[in-house]
């Protein structure tokens, strides 16, 4: 199915906005000249790697950051929330076809998947097959930083949903598309082809894929098609919650007792969908030629060994099915503990369902229902305490893209606060390279960049020890750790990802105050304390005894230590703790934009 054209590569930028109908504002159509100034220190961000100018303009100033937050210039959720709203009585307008589309993105799974839901009533009420496709882009995994073992979960989720709908007789069309600007032409074309007229997609919320998603609204419109959008991926929608004062919540605490009241005043936010309905006798015969496609390989550029792609795919089976019984496994045997357990990273007591959150093998309101259903209340707030942890963590991810849809600039190489761009960071390469490599001589620190160099993931406290030394103890810019995680995780959600380091970093929303610093050593000391997870990962320290393990050239293991290999620490940390407390007092206070 060739190209009909050739679209004109260009740089994106967030200058791309469309006026926003019916609301006023001061930068309409991307801001002053002022406001399109790059940040004083964008040309040292984007030396290092941190900004991809291929894809994306400099980093924006702290100006035009903030005239996101007077409401000076529309967020992409308004600018797409605009197009459903000028073209609603058009879409109601529209007669089905000879078949329905639904576009699989982030949401690889048929139950309680709500697009896939309405796409399915809509082609079983006009008795014609509902198609599904999916669009590999190249182009959007470099842009998003997507890493290697996610993009084969991601292909072997593809033909384990492949299977899955061919039992229901529905066809799934996989199709790479080298240049990301085509995609929206290419489906219009793919819904032309099979004389569809509607098109169904859950909302993904970040920038890029807001603003294509109003795009094609508008596309399908002027061409008469109806393309149809849902929130799906939160258990409460964007937008939904507000403060007294009727703003976006921006600590986490009250923002999820605002989300525990609304979904319990909406329990319909709980309510799953069912997989979409066998397909009409005739559709194998009518759309044959889309059963018989391959699902393609990953692109080169992302593709795995073999030896890597058979870790991966034993660490990490895929599928929907097998996210489920993940799910179950953990609500049976280890949820009620959860609370007491879940820091310590030796112990297999969480979840490891993040990789089927991030996608889309499972919801997250099947998995808040499936905790809820195992309680003594149908409270998410009460009840079994370990229960309502883990319901509160999964929550965190709602949180994070909560603030994304608000500040959309934290999608574009901007801390939540602002005036935190202005921070000097070092851009020390040996250190990063030691991070990196887990060689840092810290011990906790370097078994956890091993593990996640090794499978793809990290503990979540290690995920925060780590970014904290980077941020603190060797005061590099955590974007470069920000980065480093998504090219590595196989769960990796920008949102989650982005607000985790933010956190660390005391850049985000809701942080650790900056002042607050991380001591590795004594994080060690409590989460690892018989120093199982640093053995595990760090085999140069096995013959380590007692607590010689969490620092030992300081506590009698050097020789031992040095004979293995095993590195001293590259930086004191009492003294990265000055160092840190003085550079962010000295950046937070400039007046710079």
């Amino acid at each position: 199915m060739p190209f009909k054209r050739k679209v004109k590569e260009r740089v994106s930028s967030d200058d791309d906005i469309d006026e926003v109908p019916g609301k006023r504002y001061k930068h309409e159509n991307g801001g002053s000249d002022a406001l399109r100034e790059p940040h004083h220190l964008a040309t040292e961000a984007e030396e290092h790697g941190i900004v991809l100018r291929r894809y994306y303009p400099p980093e924006m100033s702290n100006a035009r950051a903030q005239a996101y937050n007077s409401n000076e210039i529309p967020r992409p959720i308004e600018q797409l929330e605009a197009a459903q709203e000028e073209t609603a009585s058009m879409r109601r307008g529209v007669a089905v076809k000879e078949s329905v589309v639904h576009w699989f993105k982030m949401d690889l799974r048929t139950t309680d998947n709500r697009a896939l839901w309405e796409a399915g009533q809509q082609a079983q009420s006009a008795g014609v097959p509902l198609i599904c496709i999916y669009v590999i882009s190249p182009e959007d995994f470099e842009a998003h930083l997507t890493s290697p073992p996610r993009v084969d979960f991601m292909i072997r989720t593809l033909r384990a949903l492949k299977e899955d709908l061919a039992a229901l007789d529905i066809p799934l069309y996989v199709e790479t598309v080298e240049k990301r600007r085509e995609i929206p032409e290419r489906i219009l074309e793919f819904m032309e082809e099979w004389g569809a007229s509607h098109l169904y997609a859950n909302i993904e919320y970040e920038v890029d894929e807001l603003r294509r998603e109003a795009k094609m609204v508008r596309m399908c419109a002027d061409k008469g098609l109806a393309m149809e959008v849902f929130h799906d991926t939160c258990v409460v929608p964007p937008g939904a919650l507000h403060t007294g004062a009727g703003k976006q919540y921006s600590v986490y605490s009250p923002w999820f007792r605002a989300w525990v009241a609304h979904v319990h005043d909406n329990l319909e936010l709980i309510s799953l969908f069912d997989p979409p309905a066998k397909n009409p006798p005739a559709a194998r015969e009518k759309v044959a030629a889309l059963f018989d496609c391959e699902i393609p390989d990953a692109p080169g550029n992302k593709r795995l060994s073999d030896e890597d792609g058979k870790r991966f795919q034993a660490t990490w089976p895929a599928g929907e099915r097998e996210a489920m019984d993940r799910l179950d496994k953990f609500c049976d045997e280890k949820i009620g503990q959860y609370s007491k357990r879940r820091n310590f990273p030796s112990e297999a007591a969480t979840s490891s369902i993040s990789v089927h959150l991030a996608a889309g093998t499972l919801s997250a309101r099947t998995a808040v229902r499936t905790a809820r259903d195992r309680n003594n209340t149908k409270k998410l707030n009460a009840g079994i305490e370990g229960i309502q942890s883990w319901i509160s963590e999964v929550a965190w991810r709602d949180f994070y893209k909560h603030v994304l849809v608000h500040w959309p600039y934290t999608c574009m190489n901007k801390p939540f606060k602002p005036e935190y761009s202005n921070i000097e960071w070092s851009y020390n390469s040996a250190h990063f390279d030691a991070w990196c490599e887990g060689r840092t001589g810290v011990p906790i620190v370097d078994a956890a960049m091993r593990q996640i160099r090794s499978i793809g993931w990290m503990h979540n406290r290690c995920r925060m020890i780590v970014a904290s030394f980077l941020c603190k103890d060797l005061l590099l810019d955590w974007r470069m750790g920000e980065r480093f995680f998504m090219e590595h995780l196989i769960d990796g959600d920008f949102a989650s990802n982005n607000g985790g380091w933010g956190f660390s970093a005391s850049v985000g929303v809701d942080p650790q105050p900056y002042f607050r610093i991380f001591n590795p050593l004594l994080q060690s000391e409590k989460f690892d304390p018989d120093g199982n997870y640093i053995r595990k990962w760090v085999p140069e320290l096995r013959g380590v005894k007692g607590k010689a393990i969490h620092d030992p050239y300081h506590r009698g293991g050097a020789p031992l230590a040095k004979k293995a290999g095993y590195p001293e620490p590259i930086v004191d940390h009492k003294e990265s703790r000055d160092r840190a407390l003085r550079t962010y007092k000295v950046g937070i206070g400039r007046d710079k934009p």
